[in-house]
């Protein structure tokens, strides 16, 4: 089966940042450590952009990314940041051409 990859874009609420980003990067590194299926957790945030947040994630497969999605350490980052989001923008990325 393919990898999955997903490119997630967070635009954090005025003031959230500061409070979003430690929980956020907690997450990642819960996901690389206690998850499989997990190859790869960017961070990332936008030179010119400075509330948005970008993650760059790519699992084994699909079931892996479910997996996450329900994952304990994903509840608890979901639950406490949703306030903090002002807008999240989820796209499937297919790759097309490794180096």
């Amino acid at each position: 089966m393919a990898q999955f990859t997903i490119l997630v874009r967070f635009r954090i609420a005025d003031g959230q940042l500061a409070t979003f980003l430690p929980l956020m990067i907690e997450n990642a590194q819960a996901s690389r450590r206690e998850e499989p299926g997990c190859e790869r957790f960017d961070v990332l945030q936008p030179e010119d952009e400075k509330d948005c947040i970008l993650l760059y994630e790519i699992y084994r497969d699909r079931a892996a990314f479910d997996a996450h999605c329900v994952s304990p350490h994903f509840k608890r980052f979901d639950a406490a940041t949703k306030s903090m989001v002002a807008e999240k923008q989820v796209t499937v990325l297919e790759l097309l051409a490794e180096p």
